[in-house]
């Protein structure tokens, strides 16, 4: 019998179209959506119509359902498989992405190796004083790792298999193993004594390497009619036994032994009378010895229909247990640990982010002899019902504060009471016992199995390293407390923010973004941006820049053999912004918010329309700078642009080697993005942007996930775009400068010590605002800013502590006396800033009426490493020159230049 038809994403005006002209529609109120109603599940299979080919077929699961108004796409669902009729999922659990190159393998009780979303392997090390962060990437993208052997072999998502080698000067380097005639591998598994690993091709065979220098290979070949897809467990039930996972989701077992050596386990569900058993790949099995008797096995896997079921092995006979899933979870992966001698114990993470755990109750006491068997059978039996109607089976952990636990990746056990947890945001997890883990702890902390049945379990975070876009630094060769292999202490001079003014409070930096965040009338966003906040655009340090006008007219003023020179660049609409840079292209967004680039082919000069393109949008902003000035660019395969949509979404554009390709990073739930705040030059592979709202937030590139980051509420932000500043690649420290509502000058500083922290630091005088937004910033300690009265100014740092400089703005005489490439030389001024007020207006008397020397608000640009160009009010561009000696800033001085 067909279950009912689920007709979904129909919107309220397709409704109205057909009751119009439909009299026996009176049924469908029932299907459409309707205000504060919750989506039920009712059946386990559905069908979509497709209009193309005008034929229904049957959904895959699970599948979510999409709700669009007004171009605004949200998952308001997701159908999901349940086991039976009486488990569904609720709306507010829904299912995450699936993280494929994401595992953890556990090398000792002070070495765990991890392989992150963006493909790279790093190690997270005790060196004896903390936890250190060691890279050790694969040339490609890796997806897992194995210790066998003594012999350390990674996975690469190119299904090539690594050795770790050690070079002459003992550094490790990868070198590859030649097996493309076994058609690459899909994944393996290490037997416990470490000695064995045994591997599962992309042709669906079961292989054993037997030999590692050179590789020796031994095929098992796959069952009758069907492909290996994992193995779920490796000779722990019996030795030389093996139980594996079919492509069907079937369990068979290997045994060479034997006669056939493969052997298929059959469930029949008592319900359905269903032989399929549906199990879940990607999750290994866990072996419990010793349930139900001295010589028993149980082994717990996965069902996609029936959650948590076990295989047991008792007095020779096999027989199936169904444990079934969480109440309105669906489980996707299994961890082994240990909790005490007479109770192992099961972490199982859910779909949608959760971590349960299954108390297994092992009875005491031994059977002597068959009739003492099955007594003891009938006592277990006995004893589960009291189990099931006094205690609770499954006991939720639930999962970090603002952070999901990764779906399908199991994690490793440390120590007893200490497991690690791969999270959905690429960061990791640690559950342990309330004060023995953590990331302040090491290794050799003994738990006594009496504290352990006192203390409660606790979550830590541990961070993960910038290549997931986090914060963790990687280990250092010197001498310290980061050494990759002994950590030493010393002294810090590394100042403390804590004279500044923050937030003491334990409060978590990361907060996931609220869905009903209050925030003003959107409109349309485009027309309350201030589109001078991109009128000015480096393309090349020294040698060119490129203007727009009011007029929205593009001019490029580029440096040739004969002379400095104005080139109009023309186009068959206006353009009103230059919105990115990258490899000698331009990127601008004309009247229409079609996003253009402007590049030169050969001895010419071309315009393509990416708006155009497939899956184009419309924006109205992007970065804010093409890098950080004085530190070079480096190109990546996987480079890409972002922009802000006109709906206040955020873009990415690909534009590495061409391959130009659009994707939709949406925005965060409930907020419109308003502008860029920085693209990857604060953190690589994270975006952060400004929401209509005032409140900051990030966008991690690799995991796809949004944060939003935590701020007081009486700070606002402005929607202008921000600066970052890095002092050198080698270090994560560095800050993010921004503007609030009221115009001063918000610093968002990270620190290895410290973490983030605001700063706020006003406004250089009591009657200045700052506007546009914050200029270049050079060293990470010159920021540049324009006043509300036309006047630049620096904010420096110098003696540990910040200071502000007035640098006016530049004296041009009679548009009839102006001498081009005359500078007038200004000294800038720490003091007496009234006076330089006073100053300033007596230089705006006697001027042309047409000219006026004040700085627009305009985002200056850097135009080499000790330049800045700023647009005046009247339409000129101006070049300010710096420079000062090494040993400080106080020497300072500006000389303005005319472009």
């Amino acid at each position: 019998m067909l279950s009912t038809l689920l007709l979904y994403a129909i919107l309220s005006s397709s409704c109205h179209a057909a009751v119009a002209t439909c009299d026996s529609c009176s049924h469908m109120h029932q299907y459409i959506a309707q205000p504060h109603q919750i989506f039920e599940q009712r059946s386990t299979r559905f069908w979509h119509f497709n209009e193309q080919s005008a034929s229904w077929g049957e959904l895959r699961l699970p599948h979510d359902l999409v709700s669009c108004i007004d171009g605004d796409c949200r998952v308001v669902a997701s159908i999901q498989e349940a086991s039976d009729g009486s488990q569904r999922t609720p709306l507010g659990h829904q299912s995450l992405p699936l993280r494929s190159r994401v595992s953890l393998t556990r090398m000792s009780e002070a070495s765990v190796w991890v392989t992150g979303e963006s493909g790279s392997i790093y190690e997270r090390f005790w060196n004896g004083l903390r936890w250190v962060i060691a890279p050790h990437d694969l040339p490609v993208p890796a997806v897992s790792v194995f210790l066998v052997n003594q012999s350390i072999l990674a996975l690469s998502e190119t299904s090539s298999l690594y050795q770790m080698q050690l070079s002459d000067d003992v550094q490790p380097f990868w070198v590859e193993f030649d097996h493309s005639v076994h058609g690459g591998v899909a994944s393996g598994v290490v037997t416990d004594d470490k000695e064995r690993i045994y591997l599962c091709t992309r042709s669906g065979l079961l292989l054993e390497l037997v030999g590692v220098d050179p590789p020796r290979w031994e095929s098992h070949g796959r069952p009758p009619g069907a492909n290996v897809s994992a193995v779920s467990d490796g000779a722990r039930v019996r030795p030389g036994l093996l139980l594996i996972v079919s492509a069907a989701g079937d369990l068979y077992e290997y045994d060479r032994a034997s006669k056939p050596p493969w052997r298929k386990h059959v469930h029949r569900q008592a319900t359905t009378r269903d032989t399929h058993t549906s199990l879940v790949s990607s999750s290994p099995a866990c072996v419990v010895p010793g349930l139900v008797g001295a010589r028993s096995v149980s082994l717990f896997l996965l069902s996609k229909k029936e959650g948590l079921i076990e295989r047991r092995l008792h007095q020779r006979k096999w027989k199936w247990v169904v444990h079934g899933n969480p109440q309105g979870h669906i489980l996707t992966s299994i961890t082994c640990t240990t909790h005490d001698d007479s109770s192992p114990l099961l972490l199982l993470t859910t779909a949608d982010g959760f971590v349960f755990h299954y108390q297994i109750h092992k009875p005491e006491g031994r059977p002597g002899s068959l009739i003492a068997s099955i007594v003891y059978q009938h006592y277990y039996a006995k004893q589960l019902e009291n189990f099931a109607e006094n205690e609770e089976k499954w006991i939720n952990h639930k999962h970090p504060p603002n952070a999901k636990v990764a779906r399908g990746i199991s994690g490793v056990e440390l120590q007893a009471g200490r497991t690690i947890f791969p999270l959905d945001d690429g960061r990791l997890a640690e559950l342990h016992l309330a004060g023995f883990g953590g990331e302040d702890l090491g290794p050799n902390a003994q738990i006594s199995s009496r504290r352990k049945s006192l203390v409660k379990y606790v979550w830590s975070l541990l961070d993960a390293p910038e290549s997931e876009g986090w914060n963790g630094e990687y280990c250092t060769e010197q001498r310290g407390p980061s050494n990759c292999i002994v950590g030493s202490k010393e002294e810090t001079s590394e100042p403390s923010v804590s004279r500044w003014r923050k937030d003491f409070r334990t409060q978590e930096s990361y907060l996931t973004p609220d869905g009903d965040a209050s925030e003003k009338d959107y409109g349309v966003i485009s027309e309350k941006l201030d589109k001078k906040l991109f009128r000015l655009r480096l393309m090349q340090g020294g040698k060119s820049f490129f203007l727009i006008t009011e007029s929205y007219m593009t001019f490029e003023y580029l440096d040739t053999e004969s002379g400095w020179f104005w080139l109009r660049h023309e186009y068959a609409t206006g353009v009103h912004s230059a919105v990115g840079n990258y490899n000698g292209s331009l990127f601008v967004v004309d009247e229409q918010g079609s996003l253009l680039i402007r590049e030169r082919s050969s001895s010419d000069l071309a315009w393509i329309n990416c708006t155009a393109m497939r899956k184009g949008r419309q924006v109205v902003g992007g970065p804010p700078w093409d890098g950080i000035p004085g530190q070079p660019i480096r190109a990546k395969i996987e480079d890409a642009i972002f922009f802000v949509s006109t709906t206040g979404r955020l873009l990415q554009f690909t534009v590495a080697l061409r391959k130009f390709k659009w994707r939709d990073c949406k925005n965060p739930p409930g907020v419109k993005i308003a502008n860029i705040v920085d693209q990857e030059g604060f953190r690589e592979n994270v975006v952060f942007v400004v929401g209509r709202n005032g409140r900051l937030y990030q966008y991690n590139k690799v995991t796809q996930v949004w944060h939003q980051h935590y701020q007081s509420q009486h700070l606002v932000l402005s929607t202008s775009p921000g600066t970052a500043t890095r002092p050198s690649a080698e270090s994560l420290r560095g800050s993010l400068f921004m503007l609030s509502e009221g115009g001063g000058l918000v610093e968002y500083q990270w620190s290895p010590t410290d973490g983030w922290n605001w700063i706020e630091h006003g406004t250089p005088h009591t009657s200045v605002t700052l506007v546009g937004a914050p200029g270049p910033c050079f060293g990470g300690t010159q920021l540049f800013l324009i006043g509300s009265n036309g006047n630049v100014y620096l904010r420096y740092f110098n003696q540990q502590e910040w200071k502000w400089r007035h640098c006016g703005f530049p004296f041009l005489p009679n548009k009839g006396d102006q001498s081009k490439g005359e500078g007038e030389v200004v000294e800038c001024v720490e003091n007496d800033f009234g006076d330089s007020f006073h100053k300033n207006e007596d230089k705006l008397h006697g001027l042309d009426k047409f000219c006026d020397p004040r700085v627009s608000s305009a985002r200056p640009i850097p135009f080499s490493e000790d330049s800045v160009i700023f647009e005046l009010q009247d339409g000129q561009e101006l070049q300010q020159a710096y420079a000062w000696p090494i040993s400080g800033v106080r020497g300072l001085h500006n000389a303005w230049f005319m472009c």
